[in-house]
């Protein structure tokens, strides 16, 4: 489906508002001309058959009305417009003054079935609408009169309204005229200022066309944009922020990927060249597959990891909540691992109390990961602490050891993917867990983002403390099963 034009519309409707407005003030100008034409012209009739009908009452017979009619024609004279007669009770037509021809040749005007009666006040309300026997379009009145021997008469005043109806005519096609002309111009004035409004948005939209992965950092500038689109500009940096910080860390996090990955690999290239340079005994054989085994596995435990970190990020991912007690998990955790402490030299302890609503098996393993993390860094003889508190708005869970803190600076890049402390990212005691690959952290921080918390990291010469803290209330998020790994 083709896309609309927005200079177009926002054009047209322009224009349509403008037709609008010119229909209601045409219609009104229109309409109020038409009334006050028509006042006028009432208001001649009204005099006229006033000032008529006091001199006909002052006449004494019908042959005295017929001697003097040109005294009642001539309140209408100059006026070709307007026609007179004058009628007895038989309807005998006595006086007949009709300059316009609005009748045949002979035919009378019409009586109208109401008049005004001899004594009754003429008013401009009084007046009649109708078309003559020529379809002559007349307003006027009739109304009696009485003669000084008391003989009736009726008086009948009508005027031509042609010449009005071609001036409303007249009138109402230049309205169109300049109506349209308006309208038109309107849609073209309206379609100009609308497109130079539309300017500073193409712009932008070429400056974003512009953009390029090594030109994500470069913001679009905001110096002459318009205040209503400066909020869109904004937006877009931060969107192009974003995009450039998810591009470095993808790049870093494809870096990292391949150079962990490598190091097996090559451990497993080495071993087997040299296992293959010479005959060697089952023994021998033995040990080398042994070794290649172990590479095989943390390789494997790299890739369930990666795995998990990208469906985690995605929004089919389920989360399976359910009331938990802390203590009681962190005590089945610390069995699992004491074994591992005991080889170490390391005791384990768990203190506190506390509920928690959170899905178990990712709880676990982020617990898991601290404590197999704690285990590599505390120092044989040393001790490790699984806490647990609980405060009105949330539950913490701290893995504290002992052992070389940590620097300030590096505490927040702990968490993230494939950062080690450790510069020469020398792999430390096996436990089994995903933090050997260097992110079991990071798989700490995603499962903590998963609960709606936070993980952060403490230290100090005393320990150091990793701490997750829970909400005991947040969004509960409808994904697909499917999605767990």
């Amino acid at each position: 489906m083709a896309s609309r034009s927005l200079t177009a519309t926002l054009a047209l409707a322009f224009a349509g508002t403008t037709l609008a407005v010119f229909a209601l003030v045409g219609s009104v100008l229109y309409f109020a001309l038409d009334r006050q034409v028509k006042q006028s012209d009432d208001l001649d009739i009204v005099l006229i058959a006033r000032h008529t009908r006091r001199l006909a009452q002052e006449l004494a017979s019908i042959d005295d009305l017929r001697r003097h009619a040109d005294r009642l024609t001539s309140q209408v004279l100059g006026i070709s417009a307007l026609s007179m007669e004058v009628r007895d009770t038989g309807q005998q037509v006595l006086v007949d003054h009709d300059p316009d021809d609005i009748e045949d040749p002979g035919a009378p005007l019409p009586v109208l079935s109401q008049r005004i009666g001899a004594t009754q006040r003429i008013v401009q309300s009084d007046i009649a609408e109708w078309h003559t026997s020529r379809n002559v379009p007349v307003r006027g009145l009739a109304t009696d009169a009485v003669l000084r021997d008391g003989t009736s008469v009726t008086l009948i005043i009508a005027r031509n309204m042609t010449d009005r109806l071609h001036l409303l005519d007249y009138y109402r096609e230049r309205l169109y005229v300049t109506g349209l002309a308006g309208v038109l111009l309107a849609f073209l004035m309206s379609w100009l200022l609308v497109r130079e409004s539309l300017r500073p948005l193409r712009e932008i939209a070429q400056k974003a066309g512009a953009v390029t992965v090594d030109r994500l950092g470069a913001p679009i500038e905001a110096d002459n944009v318009p205040s209503e689109l400066t909020a869109l500009v904004a937006s877009l940096n931060r969107m192009l922020d974003r995009l450039h910080g998810g591009f470095q860390r993808l790049s870093q996090y494809t870096a990292d990927l391949a150079h962990d990955m490598r190091t097996p690999l090559s451990n497993l290239r080495g071993a087997t060249e040299v296992v293959l340079s010479r005959p060697r005994s089952p023994d021998e054989y033995q040990a080398a597959l042994a070794s290649n085994l172990e590479e095989c596995d943390r390789i494997s435990r790299m890739i369930e990891s990666v795995l998990f970190l990208a469906r985690a990020e995605h929004p089919q991912f389920e989360t399976r909540l359910r009331d938990l007690e802390a203590e009681k998990e962190l005590e089945l955790i610390a069995d699992y691992f004491e074994g591992l402490a005991e080889d170490a030299g390391v005791h384990l302890r768990t203190t506190g109390h506390a509920q928690l609503r959170a899905d178990a098996e990712l709880f676990r393993r982020a617990v898991n990961n601290l404590l197999a993390n704690a285990l590599r860094y505390t120092p044989r003889g040393g001790e490790i602490n699984l806490i647990a508190e609980e405060s009105p708005d949330s539950v913490r869970v701290t893995v504290a050891n002992q052992g070389t803190p940590i620097p300030p600076e590096l505490l927040e890049r702990v968490f993230d993917r494939f950062y080690r402390v450790d510069p020469s990212r020398k792999r430390g005691t096996e436990t089994g867990t995903a933090g050997s690959t260097g992110l079991g952290l990071a798989i700490v921080r995603t499962i903590m983002d998963l609960h709606g918390g936070q993980a952060h990291a403490e230290s100090d010469t005393v320990s150091t403390r990793f701490i997750l803290t829970f909400p005991k209330s947040f969004p509960t998020s409808s994904h697909s099963p499917s999605s767990r790994p």
